[in-house]
């Protein structure tokens, strides 16, 4: 019997501190992955092809939906974004839990297609950090920032149709309770089962 990791998503509003978290834990945390989406926006200084994300034209990006290459795929502002189907099955079925970084509609898409997958709503403790938050990045004007809190609120009212939600307050307690979660998963009595079949074989032979 072959141990399949839990494949999990995250979604947030930008500047709930989802990133960050995401790294910290796969830092902190052995067997698990975190997918490198496919996207149309630009390339940001710094950002590595491959690493940060696989960046494709818009052409490329329909072609891969025409083949249904994505396990889920969604237009973010004026950007695509889009999961590969086959990394996903392929690291899962090596044993590695896999964590999916996308918005509501693709947690949604997720969960339709993969009712076994978990999803994890991070959210700010108030809208007055997000967007000091988002303000402290100095990355953005005043319009653009604007944009992000009126998406924000959009995006955190879909956070009641995730699984799990952590409030981002204490960094460090958040990293906790992330991790968590990934590891209760790890020990549902179904993945014990299949993670250490031999064992529970041996033991009641």
């Amino acid at each position: 019997m072959s141990y399949k990791g839990t494949l999990f998503t995250v979604s947030a509003p930008s500047g709930a501190g989802k990133t960050s978290l995401v790294t910290a834990l796969v830092e902190s945390l052995k067997e698990v992955r975190v997918s490198v989406s496919h996207t149309t926006r630009a390339k940001r200084p710094g950002e590595i092809d491959g690493v940060d994300y696989h960046f494709v034209s818009h052409e490329a990006f329909l072609g891969m939906v025409h083949r249904n290459d994505f396990l889920e795929h969604a237009q973010v502002f004026t950007n695509h974004y889009g999961t590969s189907k086959l990394w996903v099955e392929e690291t899962l079925s090596q044993g590695l839990d896999v964590i999916l970084e996308i918005d509501w509609q693709g947690a949604r898409q997720v969960r339709e297609l993969l009712p076994e997958a978990r999803s994890i709503f991070i959210l700010p403790p108030s809208r007055e950090c997000l967007h000091e938050r988002l303000t402290g990045r100095g990355q953005d004007d005043a319009k653009v920032i604007a944009a992000r809190m009126s998406e924000a609120q959009n995006e955190m009212s879909h956070y009641g149709e995730a699984h799990f939600l952590i409030i981002n307050d204490e960094f460090e307690v958040a990293l906790q309770e992330f991790r968590a979660i990934l590891l209760s998963q790890r020990l549902r009595l179904e993945n014990q089962q299949q993670k250490h079949h031999s064992l529970l074989e041996s033991l009641l032979s």
